[in-house]
């Protein structure tokens, strides 16, 4: 299986999912906080650098290498 996150996109990821998780674990008065769970998934998908949903819909922010100079398309 082939990374399909970029770095920037996983740095993203990361972020927004710890932000989540963070807001689950600490806004325990809010009747909703559960919805912060929800940032487990671009955590994982973070961390992993590959999104089942990118895979579905043939999405890659990963660069790739130009055939002909080796550098990274942009």
């Amino acid at each position: 299986m082939n990374a399909n996150v970029g770095s920037l996109d996983r740095a993203v990821r990361v972020v927004a999912g710890l932000a989540l998780i963070a807001f689950a674990v600490l806004a325990k008065d809010v009747s909703w906080s559960w919805v912060g769970w929800i940032g487990l998934v671009p955590l994982i998908t973070g961390i992993a650098g590959r999104c089942p949903a990118y895979s579905i819909f043939g999405i890659s922010s990963c660069p790739l290498e130009d055939q002909a100079g080796g550098k990274h398309a942009r």
